[in-house]
């Protein structure tokens, strides 16, 4: 049995490679799920630069009506949806509510 002990090294090494091995697979792996993440948000950053005038108009639209409601708690506590809008606003947002619709389906949002 004088050659156990280089078998022993050897299958040693063997280990330790593999293991090397794993560790380097798993490395391309989470540099590979880290590019799909990137190249998904990189498409919907791209989505929404080429968003119609009246989709970014309409969203401004809702948020600027969303803001004080949100800044006075107490009100909002009370019914979270007290938007106040005027009749023309309601009107424009009706004629673009497609076009917002379509392009926050596009970045995944669920109706």
């Amino acid at each position: 049995m004088p050659q156990a002990g280089p078998v022993r090294a050897l299958a040693r090494q063997e280990e330790e490679i593999i293991a090397m091995a794993n560790i380097l697979v798993n490395i391309e792996k989470g540099i590979e799920i880290g590019a799909e993440d990137a190249l998904k948000w990189l498409i919907g950053a791209n989505k929404a630069l080429h968003a119609a005038p009246e989709v970014v108009a309409g969203l401004a639209t809702l948020i600027s009506a969303i803001e004080k409601p949100l800044a006075e708690v107490a009100i909002t506590a009370q019914n979270p949806l007290n938007i106040a809008l005027d009749i023309q606003t309601v009107k424009d947002l009706k004629t673009v509510w497609p076009s917002v619709k379509q392009f926050l389906g596009s970045l995944g949002v669920k109706f």
